[in-house]
């Protein structure tokens, strides 16, 4: 039997995105201090400052906020599939994959139906491992999406989701207290104020006190 101690060092980021060798991003936006992991595929989405995309994760038509925590595995907007068809399948809209001439290789319908469909996730959320997000959906600034979880249907801020398909469970804190939070807004802050303000984050209390 051999011990294994791997050191984990810090990663430093910094403003210019970090994107791993691994990822592909097409046609996206992405804010300061933000990470991309291995083998991430992102799609005509806007990632906001200080979020970060762990491995495997997979984003379509996305507007998501800052200081988002996004795990392994999550799928954000998949493609859906034109069930009205005679055929579901690629080869209505991606002809030309199959080496056949429709004068087109794509049909733009499908594909600007779905690019309508846009997700839109908030400030501060928190999405588990392997989480799905169906197309269209909106989740509120502070909200947590359980592991595993299918959502179907629009997240309220600070409320805590899990399930197949997602329900809530909880809110993570009390009405007025969310109102508060989302008033201070705190992720809009300019950096030097984060950097301040870093310690009283850590007590809810004093921290509403002070910035109420």
């Amino acid at each position: 039997m051999n011990y294994v101690n791997h050191t984990q060092e810090i990663k430093k980021l910094s403003e210019q995105p970090t994107v791993d060798k691994t990822a592909n991003v097409y046609n996206s936006y992405l804010g300061a201090w933000t990470e991309i992991g291995p083998r991430v595929l992102l799609v005509d989405s806007m990632i906001g400052d200080y979020t970060y995309l762990m491995d495997e994760v997979n984003i379509h038509y996305t507007e998501m906020g800052k200081f988002c925590s996004i795990a392994s595995h999550v799928c954000i907007n998949p493609g859906n599939h034109p069930m009205w068809r005679v055929t579901q399948h690629h080869i209505t809209y991606r002809s030309g994959s199959y080496d056949i001439d429709t004068g087109s290789e794509l049909d733009e319908e499908i594909f600007n139906w779905r690019k309508a469909k846009r997700a839109k996730i908030g400030n501060d959320v928190w999405i588990g491992h392997g989480v799905t997000v169906m197309p269209g959906i909106t989740i509120g600034n502070g909200a947590v999406i359980g592991s595993g979880s299918v959502v179907t249907k629009d997240v309220e801020a600070y409320s805590i989701w899990a399930g197949v398909p997602a329900k809530l469970i909880r809110y993570r804190f009390e009405p007025d207290v969310i109102r508060k939070l989302e008033a201070i807004a705190w992720w809009d802050w300019p950096r030097e104020a984060i950097a301040a303000g870093l310690e009283d984050m850590k007590n809810m209390e004093l921290f509403l006190e002070k910035y109420s």
